[in-house]
């Protein structure tokens, strides 16, 4: 099956030998965002609800260059430094999603993320 690499300028770029989204077929795998700017610029430090809505928007950005949007998305994968953070993370992500068709997911404390972030939540989603 042929696939497609994703890419944004509306989302930070890979920092690393990876892509930020690969589509194949109807499904797109997004790869884990953590909190930076578009620019590659920390945002919220200190902030783990600030962080959380980042990384959010660059996943709604990275989902947006494939064609698809946050109610097609079917799996989270949550990353946590502190899961004594996980009800206001848990807050900010029932924002991006409506209750009656959540994804699945699951969130793991870390022991370390990226850039040292507070969090990182990469995503499945699956178009028509």
């Amino acid at each position: 099956m042929a696939h497609q690499i994703i890419l944004t300028d509306q989302a930070p770029a890979p920092i690393g030998p990876y892509s930020q989204a690969v589509k194949a077929g109807n499904t797109v795998y997004v790869s884990g965002q953590i909190p930076l700017d578009a620019a590659g610029q920390l945002v919220g430090n200190g902030s783990v609800a600030v962080q959380t809505h980042q990384v959010l928007r660059n996943m709604q950005a990275v989902l947006a260059a494939a064609g698809f949007k946050m109610s097609d998305v079917v799996k989270c994968s949550i990353f946590v430094k502190d899961l004594g953070n996980f009800s206001v993370i848990n807050e900010v992500y029932g924002s991006y999603f409506d209750n009656a068709t959540a994804p699945a997911r699951e969130t793991v404390e870390v022991s370390r993320l990226p850039r040292d972030v507070e969090v990182e939540i990469s995503c499945i989603a699956v178009g028509a």
